[in-house]
């Protein structure tokens, strides 16, 4: 009996409208920026699985750290206890992370780093004897599908059902160099009429939202004005961390600094379920106190797992390395080429690129899910592309390991894709 078959008698999948939709991609094996179906057909994978495997699906370096570590320590509980792999990596993260990270909190997956960030800003203010009860975050917006991380997000094809049992939050549009003064205004009147605890974003790129790239010089004023009012701010760097936008981090191309940074998917190289929240030393002082309940009192059993901490530190190894960083100047020139040549076709509506990501928005109405969208997904299928459609817009965001070759096949599939819808 086919994977497919099996499947269905157990599984349920996420993103998914079980009754309508067709049999899920059976993948058996995985190698580099390949994936290799059930039946024996070869897909690349354009969007690195969700933009965790960046350095190539089964990468070598990566599993030799983890079959090392797995016979030495495979796991212990963190509460209390500490172990070698997650001080070595805490180490190598605050190398690379903005100057004013200072400390590490683990959790399990991008969803739950946010949540922890949000409780860290609510316990903050709380510990300082304030109440304040109101997060700042942009239109349209994605953090996660925990309470806290949903109700900062804001895309109402995820939220919908549970709109009433959210936290209070206050939206802003994301800054392009024409709106900021507007927006400044509207956080002015946000600031003076709400008790704010934290301003929570996606620096530079809004991923779920279909890859909408902003500005960084408007990016800074927001974060300069909500700190001048001690709130709290928050970079989702989940999908945009480890180097996708050109840097290792996007708030790298910012002047104002995060107090809180969230880091998830490519952290570990897409080996392990493992995430980090980190903040500054004040923010950590704020929960030091001969009172326990100021303490934070938040915990994942799988905290710091060995391995997961051992597959990142072998990723942050090969983050920055002279193979990896050409990579990436090639991955982005490619891009560029690309969206230069399809931006006046007419069925394109905008291309735009940023360190290794490609996005086009399609002139045509399409559902963020629906029929015109599952075509969609299903023709680069065909063609032995993986991507996943955001609506109208179609990306890439592949494994730093891709080849021209393999490059090529994805961008020969994206301009079919323009004659045929």
């Amino acid at each position: 009996m086919k994977l497919t078959q099996r499947d269905k008698a157990h599984l349920w999948h996420p993103l998914t409208q079980h009754k309508i939709a067709k049999d899920p991609l059976a993948i058996v094996k995985a190698k580099g920026a390949l994936l290799w179906d059930q039946d024996g057909k070869e897909y690349i994978d354009g969007i690195a699985s969700w933009y965790t495997s960046m350095y190539g699906h089964c990468n070598e370096y990566i599993t030799a750290a983890m079959t090392k570590q797995m016979q030495e320590l495979d796991f212990v509980m963190f509460s209390g206890i500490t172990h070698k792999p997650a001080i070595e990596l805490s180490e190598k993260l605050m190398e690379i992370l903005p100057s004013n990270q200072n400390k590490i909190f683990f959790n399990d997956n991008g969803s739950t780093a946010v949540e922890a960030a949000i409780k860290m800003a609510l316990q903050f203010h709380f510990n300082h004897g304030e109440k304040r009860d109101t997060l700042i975050a942009f239109e349209d917006g994605f953090h996660g599908d925990t309470f806290g991380a949903m109700s900062a997000s804001g895309i109402s094809s995820y939220n919908g059902p549970f709109e009433d049992f959210l936290l209070k939050v206050e939206r802003i549009p994301v800054p392009t160099d024409d709106n900021i003064a507007e927006i400044l205004k509207t956080l002015d009147r946000i600031l003076n009429n709400n008790k704010c605890a934290a301003f929570l974003f996606e620096p530079l790129v809004q991923g779920a939202a279909g890859m909408k790239f902003h500005s960084a010089d408007g990016l800074d004023a927001i974060i300069k004005k909500c700190q001048e009012h001690t709130v709290l701010c928050i970079a989702d760097e989940i999908m945009t961390g480890f180097g996708k936008t050109g840097t290792n981090f996007a708030c790298d191309q910012l002047t104002q600094q995060p107090d809180i940074m969230c880091l998830s998917k490519a952290l570990t190289a897409g080996m392990f379920p493992l995430s980090i929240t980190s903040c500054t030393q004040k923010i950590y002082d704020a929960f030091l106190s001969d009172e326990v309940h100021k303490g934070f009192f938040h915990a994942h059993t799988f905290s710091a797992h060995p391995l997961g901490c051992a597959a990142a530190i072998a990723g942050l190894d090969l983050l920055n390395s002279p193979e990896m960083v050409e990579s990436k100047k090639r991955i982005a020139n490619s891009h560029q080429e690309f969206a230069d040549k399809v931006k006046s076709h007419p069925k394109v509506k905008n291309s735009r690129t940023r360190g290794v990501i490609l996005a086009i928005d399609l002139a045509i109405d399409m559902d963020r899910y629906g029929s015109v969208r599952d075509k969609l997904y299903q023709f680069f299928l065909d063609r032995g592309v993986l991507i996943r459609p955001l609506g109208s817009t179609i990306y890439l965001l592949p494994p730093y390991v891709i080849t021209d070759q393999e490059l090529s096949k994805c961008y020969a599939a994206f301009e079919e894709a323009l004659q045929s819808f």
